[in-house]
């Protein structure tokens, strides 16, 4: 049995010019995409110092948005500036101390290398040996002209960190002061109180998402950090003295791991590894201590610390968390990572949003008293 069915030229050309409308804006979005990176990263950190903004603004004497939002801009330079203070020493130590090191572990090397010798020669090795040097010499003119490109491009990255860092404190600070004239406008475009009720409080839904996000990612960093410096303390007193651990890496190993752990899924595990290299440079044995006590606070963290503060904020699935983590990662880098969580959020309340709308229009379709009543106010009004 053949079926014919008949479409007019207009239905034809408007479905085609819909799917061509779609691809193009699929291809603008991603052609885009870091554009839309900075312009997420502003928004997320307006939502994120939204809330001391407004505290500031409101025991200010004319309740100045500007100077609210400049006061939070210097408290957070100042943070930054004293993190900074107490990082830098200790690790151009460690550095310093590498670097005074670094000859007696190439000497070590070069003893090593002459026991090596002497098996070469006992089993007639050294025509293989002299083989993989000629292809290691034959490589290096190619490794040297990549790392020349490297840092070449390596000097264009940072000039491009800074030109987007620089646009996105401008972006952040134009969001925090505009903001909330920008967000009377919106409400008084409606002219449907109700709908402008119920859409204003799917708005302050999703703004939770992100406020109890930013503060639950910021209490989990917070715990973690306190925990990796006080562990470091503790093993500087257990391994003190010459060749061991000096205290003052305590701060660092605090810091690295905050900053480290903002990033979700891998960026605690990256701190650790970090934190662990610094240690070894010191001592093995305390190394190799936390990464066992790494290791067991990380279970702990993920099983108990992030879920009781995290859930109840943000309220996604293991799943949901993952895939949106991998699809910020891979899209768009680093910061879609961290975005990804609350983006994903949002979208679970504008989609629950649409579920319980549509429950609402059906159940409302399907009374007979209400089709009645809508068909009399119709033709009433007619």
């Amino acid at each position: 049995m053949k079926v014919r069915i008949d479409i007019d030229t207009r239905t034809f050309v408007r479905f085609w010019l819909v799917v061509i409308g779609f691809a193009l804006l699929a291809l603008a979005v991603y052609s885009a995409r870091t554009a839309l990176v900075l312009l997420f990263i502003s928004l997320f950190l307006a939502l994120a110092l939204n809330i001391p903004v407004s505290k500031i603004s409101r025991r200010l004497p004319g309740k100045s948005r500007v100077a609210a939002t400049a006061i939070a801009y210097v408290s957070v330079l100042v943070i930054l500036g004293a993190i900074i203070f107490l990082i830098v020493p200790p690790i151009v130590q460690q550095t310093a101390k590498f670097i005074q090191t670094a000859p007696a572990v190439v000497d070590g090397a070069t003893k090593q290398w002459t026991g090596l010798k002497h098996v070469i020669h006992q089993y007639n090795l050294q025509p293989q040996v002299d083989s993989a040097l000629k292809s290691i010499n034959d490589s290096a003119a190619k490794w040297a002209g990549a790392a020349g490109q490297g840092v070449v491009g390596g000097l264009g990255s940072i000039l491009s960190f800074i030109t987007e860092s620089i646009l996105v404190i401008v972006l952040t600070f134009l969001m925090l002061v505009e903001g909330p004239l920008w967000m009377q406008r919106l409400w008084g475009v409606y002219h449907d109180e109700g709908r402008m009720k119920h859409h204003r409080a799917v708005a302050g839904r999703m703004y939770s998402v992100f406020s109890g996000y930013v503060t639950g990612q910021l209490t989990v960093s917070a715990i973690g950090a306190a925990t990796a410096g006080v562990g470091v303390f503790v093993l500087s007193l257990i391994f003190h003295g010459p060749g061991g651990v000096p205290a003052n890496l305590a701060m660092p190993t605090a810091a690295i791991s905050f900053l480290f752990s903002l990033i979700p899924m891998f960026g605690a595990t990256i701190g650790g590894i970090i934190i662990t290299a610094l240690l070894a440079f010191n001592n093995i044995p305390a190394a190799i201590i936390y990464i066992i006590f790494f290791v067991v606070y990380q279970q702990v963290e993920n099983n108990l610390v992030a879920p009781n503060i995290q859930a109840k904020k943000i309220e996604l699935s293991a799943l949901a968390v993952l895939a949106s983590v991998t699809i910020g990662l891979y899209v768009f880098g680093v910061a879609g990572g961290i975005i990804a969580i609350p983006i994903a959020g949002c979208v679970r309340v504008l989609l629950q949003e649409y579920l319980q709308s549509a429950k609402r229009r059906r159940l409302e379709s399907e009374r007979p008293l209400a089709k009645l009543v809508k068909k009399i106010q119709h033709d009433t009004d007619e």
